[in-house]
């Protein structure tokens, strides 16, 4: 996060946002499942081995559309050098435009596919070289980071590079919050929601890479 100018570092925590938004819509859409926390997933995905292995083809199906998402971005990205950002976050929120709209037809499994290949997508959005430099889908490692930089302020021997991963877990977590309490009105709101966050964030990727 710290290598980053404000207005990208404003642009990750609200992919991060937009990630707990979706994720939370999924899990209350899909029963307990997740369409951006693979950990969970997987951990789910093994549990459901043991007890009940037909069950287990739902964290199976969600992962393999998250890894498609992130495959694609990762072909995709490099052949747009320098607006990169704008064509993969279009990509994103037209992959929940019609994951949204597939919610309202009735159709719940294509909006957890297409919902979870996007947050696939979105991992690509903060890449260089081939590698993700920022996670705005998983904070495990943002937490990581977090503690050590509290550890470092602690001892004496601040870390630079530990600035901001506090904050972008903050963003998943009100995104979770919000995505939460729209789905108490209606999931269709919260899937609609994230579309048009979605939306918000591709127009103000044209600002940060002009």
């Amino acid at each position: 996060m710290h290598r980053y100018d404000p207005a990208r570092q404003r642009l990750a925590l609200g992919l991060a946002g937009l990630a707990g938004l979706v994720d939370a819509t999924g899990f209350v859409v899909a029963g307990g499942y997740f369409t951006s926390f693979m950990s969970g997933n997987t951990t789910r995905m093994g549990v459901e081995l043991a007890a009940r292995p037909a069950l287990a083809l739902v964290p199976l199906g969600l992962i393999a559309c998250f890894l498609a998402g992130v495959i694609a971005g990762a072909l995709i990205g490099p052949r747009f050098a320098g607006r990169h950002k704008r064509v993969l976050l279009g990509l994103v929120a037209g992959l929940l435009g019609c994951g949204a709209a597939s919610l309202a037809g009735g159709w719940p499994v294509p909006f957890l596919a297409l919902a979870a290949a996007a947050m696939g997508l979105a991992n690509n959005v903060f890449a260089r070289d081939g590698e993700v430099t920022v996670g705005v889908t998983y904070m495990t490692g943002a937490l990581v980071r977090f503690g050590q930089g509290i550890a470092g302020r602690i001892g004496g021997r601040p870390l630079p590079s530990t600035r901001g991963y506090g904050l972008l877990w903050s963003a998943l977590a009100m995104g979770a919050a919000a995505g939460g309490g729209l789905c108490l009105v209606s999931p269709l709101l919260a899937a609609a929601a994230a579309f048009l966050a979605a939306l918000v964030l591709w127009g103000f990727a044209f600002r940060v890479e002009r």
